[in-house]
């Protein structure tokens, strides 16, 4: 599913198919979203605790998540898990 609108109103469909495709589309959406945002604040000088606060998680959750996908490639990798 590519259109957002679409996404949406397939997230709120009866057939649980339809509607399960489109929080799987959502959620990867928000990962990359997440994965941008994270490397601009680190790229801008923000502390891992600064982001963590924001995102409603712990440091430690935030640096694991994000911290392996920048050292390996210098960059956030945004590449399609689906």
């Amino acid at each position: 599913m590519a259109d957002t609108t679409e996404v949406a109103t397939a997230a709120g469909s009866k057939d649980p198919a339809v509607g399960l495709k489109a929080v799987r589309s959502l959620r990867v959406l928000v990962e990359r979203l997440e994965a941008l945002q994270v490397q601009s604040a680190r790229d801008q000088g923000w502390t891992w605790e600064q982001i963590a606060q924001l995102l409603g998680v712990s440091r430690q959750a935030v640096h694991k998540k994000h911290a392996s996908a920048r050292s390996i490639s210098g960059r956030a990798s945004l590449r399609r898990k689906d």
